[in-house]
């Protein structure tokens, strides 16, 4: 290989080797800052190729994606001055790279116990506002909301940092009143109760008074109209039965003989002291029904 080969291969790997320190890519789910022998440069790189000075420049990473900074459960006092234990996260990512790097040597968890303090202390303040229903329910979404808001506008210019969300995942009672809260509220959820059940009570009894007295007034109706039937027919009855002795007088009686005999003798064991002359047998010695004679004839 000649003289001319060498030195050209020579000056290929020194340009490959300067142009490979030159050239750098920046994917989409990061940020970066230059630094020039250790001092920050005013560049913001963009997401793909860039270009940097060889030798000199370095170029420092950071996610920029959405974090999660989950802080240990802490206590804060209500306007009522009840204590509560919150425990909460919160979810951030990087704004601006070049503050982020200044302000916290582009170190995460550095960031992320500022932001936790800046949090907390926000936390203590809404909560302080309000009351302990307000906090537990009432509130809870408008407190998150204004404390996000109150919040992006000091880290976004501190720590180069944006809050996206802050979520509570639980509220506690102190231990030490724990029982005695849930005490007074199953005692206030009991004499609610209380409060149903008496007046269910009374509109049972309510109830089943106007029931009573919607059924003895249909009684009596339907007793008063069943009277007035049975009267009616009665009457009709009597009628007949007069109209029809009144055509036949004899043989009406001996109908009604014949009933009272069956009626009389419809047992065989039964037993009847009555005189042989008694009118009652009148139509078993004639069937005329002629007086009978008497035992002595």
């Amino acid at each position: 290989m000649s003289t001319k080969s060498i030195i050209g291969i020579i000056v290929a790997l020194i340009a490959l080797a300067v142009i490979n320190a030159s050239v750098y890519v920046l994917p989409e789910y990061e940020k970066a800052v230059v630094l020039r022998f250790g001092k920050l440069q005013p560049i913001h790189p963009e997401v793909g190729l860039n270009f940097k000075m060889p030798l000199s420049d370095e170029v420092r990473y950071f996610d920029s994606r959405i974090l999660t900074l989950d802080a240990p459960p802490e206590n804060y006092f209500t306007v009522q001055n009840k204590r509560l234990v919150v425990d909460s996260y919160a979810k951030w990512r990087i704004s601006d790279a070049a503050l982020y790097y200044t302000s916290t040597g582009g170190i995460e968890d550095t960031a992320g116990r500022r932001l936790a303090v800046r949090i907390s202390d926000g936390l203590r303040n809404e909560f302080g506002k309000r009351t302990l229903h307000e906090a537990v329910s009432g509130e809870r979404d408008e407190l998150m909301a204004s404390l996000v808001e109150t919040i992006n506008k000091t880290v976004g210019q501190e720590l180069g940092v944006e809050v996206v969300d802050i979520r509570v995942k639980r509220i506690d009672l102190p231990d030490e009143v724990r029982n005695s809260v849930y005490d007074r509220m199953r005692a206030a959820r009991e004499k609610e109760a209380r409060e149903y059940r008496s007046k269910g009570k009374e509109q049972a009894e309510i109830i089943r008074a106007d029931a009573d007295r919607q059924r003895t007034v249909i009684e009596a109706e339907a007793y008063r109209d069943a009277e007035l039937l049975r009267g009616e027919g009665d009457a009709k009855a009597t009628n007949l039965y007069a109209a029809a002795y009144s055509k036949n007088p004899e043989f009406y009686s001996f109908v009604r003989s014949l009933q009272a005999y069956k009626t009389t003798f419809q047992n065989k064991g039964d037993i009847m002291l009555i005189d042989p002359d008694s009118d009652f047998f009148r139509y078993l010695k004639s069937s005329q029904g002629d007086t009978p004679p008497s035992l002595g004839q």
